[in-house]
C-alpha cells in the first residue's frame, strides 16, 4: 500500500470484509489520501496491531485493537495451528499474478529516448537482493515504488510528508552504516538540489553511493497538479539545471550523462567499478510525467472537464 499502487489492490482492500493491519498506521499515502476506510468507523472489520497505544483508535476505530509489536504479534500467531483449508487461497494467487504484472516495467513506454521502464528492468535484474534504495519526494519516486520488488527488510529509506531532498543524505547514512551493501539513491532534479551538497559528504568519507538524478527540467509533481487544475498555466516550476555529471566530478566523484536507455547499463557498471560516489544524470523527456500519462494528456483531460 503506497505510491504507484496497483488499482486491483486498492479495489481488493476497499471491498474486503476483514483487514488485518499489523504495525502500520494507514496514514495518508497507504490509505490513498484517507479514502480506503471510512473515518472514524471503517465499513471493513479492522483488526489493528500497533506498538504505540496512542495510535490505536487515533484515526480509525478498530473492531479489535491490539497493543503489540509486529514481532510479538507474529510470534503469538505462529503458535496457532494452521487451518486445513484457506478459503482465500485462489484469490491470493490471483492477486499475486496481478502484482507481478503491475510491477513489470518492460511493457511501460513513455516519450523520449531514455525509458525509465528500461532503467528499472536493468536494476531489477542486476541489483543485489540486499541493496538499499533511497528516494526523495516527487513523481520520479513512483518508478521505484511501483517497479522495485522489495524482498528484504531494511532495504528502503524513504520520506514521509513529501520531504524533498531526503534521498541523498539517506543514502550517505545508509552507506555509512552498511558499507558492504550497495546503496542507490533516486532523486529528481529539483529534489536533488534541496540537499545536493551532501554529495561532498559521500566523497569526504569514501562512501561509494550511486545517485540517479532523473532530470526532466522541472518540479514535476507540482507541474502535474498545475496541469490538472489550471491547464497550460505554468508557474515557477521550470528549472535551470547544472550538468550534474560534472557536478559529481567537481567534488571528486564519478559522473556520467545518460541520454538513452541503452547507455544506462554500461554507465551504471562504470559507476560501480569506479569505487567512488557517483552521479548518473538521466535526461528524461518532460512529457514523461508519470509511468501512465503525459503532460499533454493531463492538460487535454483538464481542459475537457
Amino acid at each position: 500500500m503506497g505510491l504507484g499502487i496497483n488499482p486491483a489492490l486498492v479495489k481488493r482492500v476497499a471491498e474486503a470484509d476483514l483487514v488485518l493491519l499489523v504495525g502500520g498506521r494507514m496514514s495518508e499515502i497507504p490509505s490513498q489520501s484517507y479514502t480506503l476506510f471510512d473515518i472514524p468507523v471503517p465499513k471493513q472489520q479492522l483488526v489493528h496491531v500497533h506498538p504505540d497505544s496512542g495510535e490505536l483508535g487515533r484515526v480509525y476505530r478498530a473492531s479489535l485493537a491490539i497493543n503489540a509489536s509486529p514481532v510479538a504479534f507474529a510470534a503469538e500467531l505462529s503458535a496457532l495451528p494452521a487451518p486445513a483449508h484457506v478459503p482465500w487461497a485462489a484469490s491470493t494467487e490471483e492477486m499475486r499474478k496481478s502484482y507481478l504484472a503491475w510491477s513489470d516495467p518492460t511493457p511501460v513506454k513513455t516519450p523520449g529516448k531514455l525509458q525509465m521502464g528500461g532503467v528499472m528492468a536493468y536494476l531489477e535484474s542486476h541489483l543485489p537482493a540486499d541493496a538499499i534504495m533511497t528516494n526523495g519526494a516527487g513523481n520520479f519516486a513512483t518508478w521505484l515504488h511501483r517497479f522495485h520488488r522489495f524482498t528484504r527488510f531494511g532495504t528502503q529509506l524513504a520520506p514521509t510528508s513529501g520531504s524533498m531532498g531526503y534521498g541523498l543524505p539517506a543514502a550517505v547514512g545508509g552507506k555509512r552504516l552498511h558499507p558492504d551493501r550497495m546503496v542507490v539513491c533516486f532523486a529528481g532534479d529539483g529534489c536533488f538540489m534541496m540537499h545536493g551538497q551532501e554529495f561532498a559528504t559521500a566523497v569526504q568519507y569514501y562512501l561509494p553511493i550511486i545517485v540517479l538524478i532523473i532530470d526532466n527540467g522541472m518540479y514535476g509533481t507540482i507541474r502535474m497538479h498545475q496541469e490538472k487544475t489550471y491547464p497550460g498555466r505554468i508557474s515557477a516550476t521550470q528549472l535551470r539545471n547544472p550538468d550534474f555529471a560534472q557536478y559529481a566530478v567537481a567534488f571528486g566523484g564519478h559522473g556520467e550523462r545518460v541520454e538513452t536507455t541503452e547507455q544506462f547499463g554500461p554507465a551504471f557498471e562504470r559507476a560501480v567499478a569506479s569505487g567512488k560516489p557517483a552521479i548518473l544524470h538521466l535526461l528524461i523527456d518532460p512529457e514523461a510525467i508519470t509511468p501512465t500519462t503525459t503532460i499533454t494528456k493531463l492538460r487535454e483531460a483538464a481542459m475537457k472537464s
